[in-house]
């Protein structure tokens, strides 16, 4: 598991102008070969964020003709992934026989429940020419009743996912209930997840949910007087009327929801035990998860 330097963290639980705001976290950049990954979540000051426990922004990475994301089968268990795009496509395969490209606008969760195994790469007609890929991913813990559910593959296209303008700031909730809107994408536990798109000089009041984060994807923000920069992630409390100030053209991420009881995270496995982490594991070197059809070749070690 990748944690962050506490120099890189800055609690602001002191100051007066942070009233709302409990923590803001600046990843660290993760060079994964030719693209960059900047790791928000977990940290050690901050494990999660509601459900959320994971969180990725990958890129924007240009690849030149013939280069790009190629991420070979490997296996998860006892928790779900969403995986969203501003730029470019990625083709997703796993061992339920998912064969699914992901483009800008859509969302594709991914359960693991008792154990999945997938593949992310591009295909064929994308790597040909020089190409650009940017998004998000995160991961979400499972309530303890859902753990060891069944895996599944759910894909929502773009058009599926709920939008609506508030005092002119474009919004779609991806997850969840906000803005008088819910989204049909499958949820768990209690989850929140919105995007926005503001200009300069524009607001947007803070949804509530029992935990709440924002993440600057692009540009830069205030709250309650606090600057919140780009690619930064600011962890709020649950005081009301907290307003989000844009002070460049900025393209945020809200996430937040119910507070689940403490997960162990380890590789790319997470659990509410540790015992169910090493039984994972152990699986895997012995290669007794299932294959993914189309992509049996290859796979990632597990790390030792």
């Amino acid at each position: 598991m990748s944690t962050l330097d506490p120099r890189l963290t800055q609690n602001c639980t002191a100051t007066g102008h942070c009233a709302a705001i409990e923590l803001i976290i600046r990843p660290r950049d993760k060079d994964l070969g030719g693209f960059t990954v900047r790791r928000t979540l977990p940290t050690a000051q901050r494990k999660m964020v509601g459900p959320w426990i994971f969180f990725d922004h990958m890129g924007p990475a240009n690849f030149p003709a013939g280069e790009g994301i190629n991420v070979r089968p490997h296996p998860h268990v006892n928790l779900a992934t969403v995986t969203y795009l501003f730029e470019g496509e990625i083709l997703h395969r796993d061992s339920l026989g998912s064969v699914q490209a992901i483009r800008p606008g859509d969302i594709n969760l991914m359960v693991a429940g008792r154990g999945i195994v997938h593949s992310e790469r591009e295909r064929p007609d994308v790597t040909a020419t020089e190409h650009r890929l940017h998004g998000l991913q995160l991961w979400l813990a499972l309530p303890d009743a859902d753990e060891e559910t069944e895996p599944a593959f759910h894909h929502y296209a773009a058009a599926d996912i709920p939008t609506t303008e508030v005092d002119g700031v474009p919004v779609r909730v991806m997850m969840g209930t906000a803005f008088g809107l819910t989204s049909p994408v499958r949820t768990f536990a209690r989850t929140l997840y919105v995007e926005a798109h503001l200009q300069p000089g524009q607001t947007l009041a803070l949804p509530e949910a029992e935990a709440r984060a924002v993440y600057v994807a692009q540009g830069s923000l205030t709250a309650g007087g606090t600057a919140i920069p780009e690619h930064a992630m600011a962890v709020f409390t649950d005081a009301a009327g907290v307003v989000l100030e844009a002070t460049a053209e900025s393209r945020i991420a809200i996430i937040g929801g119910e507070q689940l009881g403490p997960r162990f995270i380890d590789w790319n496995f997470v659990s509410s035990r540790k015992a169910r982490i090493e039984a994972a594991k152990d699986d895997w070197r012995a290669g007794r998860f299932p294959t993914v059809p189309g992509d049996e070749e290859e796979f990632i070690p597990l790390p030792e």
